[in-house]
């Protein structure tokens, strides 16, 4: 596993699997919050990785979405950390394989039922609190619950799925793992809100500056 600290406050954890999966640990004041898990065979190394960082103990982990690649080592984390694992509450029932992901046949658990809890709303109930220095947004598509965290400080985004990127280019999300394109190319215009320095991916390389590019995504996947 490669670990690349990108921001002050956040490291990129990374494997290949024919792709390379990507997970983010963000070190907090109290400690440190993981940004999805991976897979199974990652566990040892996001352990490992946070025990050497010295920056606290593991207080959380938070998923952009269900799909396995993303929960993979969810179990296995919370046998030998007590930490609660969040996600957002539309997600939630396709991840515990009460629903069928769009465009799958059937529905099918990643991850077992009440292990995952609702990230927590703002005080006015209309979108997602923030979660220590990072703010949650829904940007559906990929999965009906799919969200991406920004750290405002470091201005960095975490977008888990919601672009794929080829030696900086912003690409689409894979179709075939894509529940609803359409719906995904347009959540992508939160990265013309926010303007990122820095956007991270699972499944892809770095893109700096990914605002600058945003016109041409419209333009070749909208």
């Amino acid at each position: 596993m490669k670990a690349e600290r990108i921001s002050q406050h956040v490291w990129s954890l990374r494997i290949w699997m024919v792709i390379p999966v990507r997970v983010w640990v963000v070190v907090e004041d109290d400690g440190v919050v993981l940004v999805d898990a991976g897979i199974g065979s990652m566990t040892k190394g996001i352990l490992t990785f946070i025990d050497k960082l010295s920056a606290g103990p593991l207080k959380a982990i938070i998923l952009t979405h269900g799909h396995s690649d993303h929960v993979g080592a969810v179990n296995k984390i919370i046998g030998e950390r007590s930490v609660p694992v969040y996600a957002h509450p539309v997600e939630i029932p396709y991840m515990e394989g009460m629903l069928a992901y769009p465009r799958r046949k059937k529905a099918a658990a990643s991850l077992e039922a009440r292990i995952a809890v609702p990230l927590p709303e703002d005080a006015e109930g209309t979108g997602l609190a923030a979660f220590g220095s990072l703010k949650p947004y829904l940007t559906p598509g990929h999965s009906p619950g799919h969200v991406v965290y920004y750290h405002e400080r470091d201005r960095v985004l975490l977008a888990g799925d919601l672009f794929t990127a080829k030696r900086g280019k912003l690409r689409p999300p894979m179709k075939m793992f894509t529940a609803d394109m359409k719906e995904a190319i347009a959540s992508s215009a939160i990265v013309s809100k926010l303007k990122p320095l820095h956007l991270e991916i699972c499944h892809g390389s770095p893109v700096l500056e990914p605002a600058l590019q945003m016109d041409a995504y419209l333009s070749a996947y909208q």
